[in-house]
């Protein structure tokens, strides 16, 4: 079987190679931009093109029996017909809920006729740094609706299950909500970063016009749209769905784990202005508690709405940061 991973260089498709990569899986290819920069591992078939631009994509899925699809709305319907025309079989893709422009991803994807896989991730474990400048200049977390919660879930569960999706047809026709194992609040995802630290940082109830002011200086104009996401999570909070380990066979990474080594996508909250240290010597984290390192964006951030159950899922893997690169 051969199989096509756009945005391979992405925060989430860099781990989905890995992961193939991992399984032992064979004839995988790899969709960039920068093939020369892209650092993937041996025995990948690199290609240079970007999903987003499909006059870019001549000759990439010839050949190719599954493609993984990065989540580029606009053009999804144009490289699925591509994709279909050259021979390509099935597709699995990262969408979003129902409700928001990225679940449109999938009725497009489907019009070509192809079976399909679709995985719907909830907020990203790795979206903690947006704690790291509280973190590094007053040492504690101010915010807004402190009891507002939801279940984030390790790119790493979202890029194995991608790979089983992938190598396993019986997952054509499915629609996966990939979330964590545990409901968090953000006092204690702070809390738990503070244990990783070896030291106390509070989290500080603000009002709804201080939190807006922190968060604009990561977020920009999101800052709003995420807060008005944060206050519907109060009385609707986002449960943890099994879908993960019912995929994968396995308990999902918990949100309260302890460090581990894995690629240089997951995040970590910095404690000092140190810079990031380079890709071979990264060191990383499955989950919240080993969330102490500023993550390595390849890209200016721009957050995307993911899931209308989950609206506060604030994700840094638009088209710029994981679908480009």
């Amino acid at each position: 079987m051969a199989i096509l991973v756009t945005g391979a260089t992405g925060n989430v498709g860099r781990l989905v190679v890995d992961e193939l990569v991992r399984v032992g899986a064979s004839g995988v290819r790899a969709l960039t931009v920068d093939p020369a920069r892209a650092a993937l591992p041996e025995g990948v078939e690199v290609v240079k093109g970007y999903v987003g631009r499909p006059q870019s994509l001549d000759g990439v899925f010839e050949g190719i029996d599954t493609v993984y699809l990065a989540p580029v709305p606009a053009v999804a319907r144009d490289v699925a017909v591509l994709a279909r025309d050259a021979g390509v079989q099935r597709f699995v893709t990262l969408t979003g809920g129902p409700g928001t422009e990225w679940h449109g991803i999938e009725a497009d994807v489907e019009a070509s006729g192809l079976p399909c896989t679709h995985l719907e991730p909830g907020e990203f474990m790795a979206n903690a740094t947006i704690f790291a400048g509280q973190i590094r200049t007053t040492g504690r977390v101010p915010g807004a609706y402190p009891t507002a919660a939801n279940a984030p879930i390790a790119l790493e569960d979202i890029a194995a299950v991608a790979a089983h999706a992938l190598l396993d047809d019986s997952h054509a026709g499915r629609t996966y909500d990939l979330t964590g194992p545990e409901s968090l609040t953000h006092p204690q995802i702070v809390h738990e970063i503070g244990r990783a630290l070896g030291r106390d940082v509070p989290f500080v109830e603000v009002s709804r016009g201080e939190a807006e002011a922190v968060l604009a200086e990561a977020m920009g104009e999101y800052a709003g749209w995420y807060l008005d996401g944060r206050a519907e999570l109060v009385d609707n909070p986002q449960l943890p769905t099994t879908a993960v380990a019912d995929v994968l066979g396995r308990p999902r990474r918990p949100s309260r784990s302890g460090p581990t080594r894995t690629s240089t996508s997951s995040a970590e909250v910095y404690s000092s202005a140190e810079p990031y240290p380079s890709s071979d010597a990264a060191p990383g984290g499955t989950g919240i508690t080993a969330v102490v390192r500023v993550m390595r964006i390849r890209s200016s951030p721009v957050p995307v709405r993911y899931g209308a159950r989950m609206s506060a899922s604030l994700l840094w893997i638009s088209a710029r940061s994981s679908v480009v690169t």
